[in-house]
């Protein structure tokens, strides 16, 4: 609560109001967070302009210049008691209750609540607690202080950044936000907020500058989120070739009729994406026959690039071959894509020229980012980016209702994608080389599938 709403308040008649607070804290998956009096936390990624209230043995082994240091203890000692910045108080109540007055109420911008497991416990389970910004350590370290779980009944996550190593230390940050109202509707977005009108999941972002500044940048997942939420708004209805209809944004949609391929085999396809990647050129004729040695292998140029010529600026997939469309059962959708190679990491920019919103483009996220990571694991880099350029988006109308489900829930924090270090050969992996760590996804969706 910033302190102009203190204020009006105070002459609204409100008595003894409380600040509004968020937690900031570091914890191990055990939700350990210090050992022999050290407590972990990353305290310094918040704004200067704020205040932090802190039990007594959290200032004592970590001072914290340029903000206001309310320290809260029952004893009433404290060796830097004397210092400028330091208040003590007996209890949070007391401490909210102060900064809630004169002169704080206008110099304070933010309170962020730091410290250990007992102080944290009272913070997590008090209704004053605006949002809980968490760095997460995977990687396994003692501790002797814990914090109790975040109540996902409560808060629910809003942010989640990558996985990233630091000092040898797996870790990613993760803000979790208060939800004070529990009615999931028809979703929009705006600025941050989730809200339908008068009914509404609401968050407490209503002015995002309350929050720390890596808020901004919110849950990737909402990229994909907005677009579908905006073409479902605003889309351009139009007929398609299964006849189901559309809702479509950028550009016209043009689709070829599906092929009446008679003579073949059920399940056989034709020569799609994975024989385009790696007999380009070759004659096809069925899904059984033997292709080695046929064709032009793309995959092992992009690999051999990337190796030996990082900066070649030919590194493409190319999944059209305009001689072989009659043969394929459909165009491919996602039909190239370009690697780019930079400061050791491997990026991945594909482009496709139709997108099934629903049921095509998560499926093509998950799986181009795959093969970026297993490309980036046999040549020794590091993953980077992955950009999804879409030429027509579009939502089928059979999938609004589904999609609008989709769009009441929250992104869960991303997993990590673990691929074993003994395989070299893009062409040794199998199923059990690659592990999902922290998967947790919602229940199932069921969509259709227009055809």
């Amino acid at each position: 609560m910033a302190g102009a709403d203190i204020v009006a308040n105070l002459l609204n008649g409100s008595s003894n109001p409380l600040r509004t607070y968020q937690v900031v804290v570091a914890a191990t998956q055990t939700m350990g967070i210090g050992y022999n009096g050290y407590v972990r936390s990353w305290e310094k990624e918040c704004s200067h302009n704020g205040e932090e209230n802190m039990g007594k043995y959290t200032p004592e082994k970590r001072p914290l210049p340029g903000r206001l240091n309310v320290v809260l203890t029952r004893s009433g000692s404290f060796d830097i008691a004397t210092a400028e910045n330091v208040v003590i108080c007996g209890s949070m109540t007391s401490a909210l209750e102060l900064l809630a007055a004169s002169p704080y109420c206008l110099s304070i911008e933010k309170v962020f609540v730091i410290g250990g497991g007992q102080i944290l416990k009272e913070a997590l389970n008090a209704p004053e607690c605006d949002a809980v910004h968490i760095t997460e350590i995977s990687t396994s370290i003692e501790c002797d202080t814990f914090m109790p779980p975040v109540d996902h009944s409560i808060y629910r996550p809003w942010y989640s950044s990558f996985p990233l190593v630091e000092n040898n230390i797996l870790l990613s940050y993760v803000s979790y936000i208060r939800v004070r109202q529990s009615a999931l509707e028809s979703v929009t977005f705006n600025n941050g907020d989730i809200s339908n009108g008068s009914n509404s999941v609401k968050l407490e972002v209503d002015k995002s500058s309350s929050l720390p500044k890596m808020i901004f940048e919110k849950h990737k997942e909402y990229m994909y989120l907005k677009l579908v939420q905006d073409i479902i708004s605003n889309g351009i209805q139009k007929d398609d070739r299964t006849g189901t209809g559309t809702l479509s944004k950028f550009g016209c949609q043009v689709w070829s009729s599906t092929i009446g391929l008679t003579d073949r085999e059920d399940g056989d396809l034709g020569p799609i994406y994975g024989f385009q990647w790696r007999h380009f050129g070759a004659r096809y004729t069925n899904m059984h026959a033997d292709y080695t040695g046929q064709g032009f292998d793309q995959l092992l140029d992009v690999i051999e690039k990337v190796k030996n010529k990082p900066d070649d600026r030919r590194i493409i997939l190319s999944a059209w071959n305009p001689a072989d469309l009659k043969l394929m059962a459909l165009p491919p959708c996602h039909m190239f894509a370009q690697f780019y190679v930079a400061n050791g990491e491997l990026s991945c920019q594909m482009y496709q020229r139709s997108a099934d919103l629903g049921l095509g483009v998560p499926f093509n996220i998950a799986s181009y980012a795959l093969l970026t990571c297993m490309i980036a694991h046999v040549c020794d880099v590091v993953p980077g980016d992955f950009i999804h350029v879409i030429g027509d988006a579009h939502v089928y109308k059979t999938h609004v209702r589904p999609l609008q489900e989709q769009l009441q829930r929250l992104p869960k924090p991303f997993p990590i994608l673990k691929i074993n270090p003994q395989k070299k050969d893009i062409d040794s992996f199998t199923v059990a080389d690659l592990e999902l760590i922290g998967y947790y996804p919602h229940q199932k969706i069921e969509m259709q599938m227009a055809i």
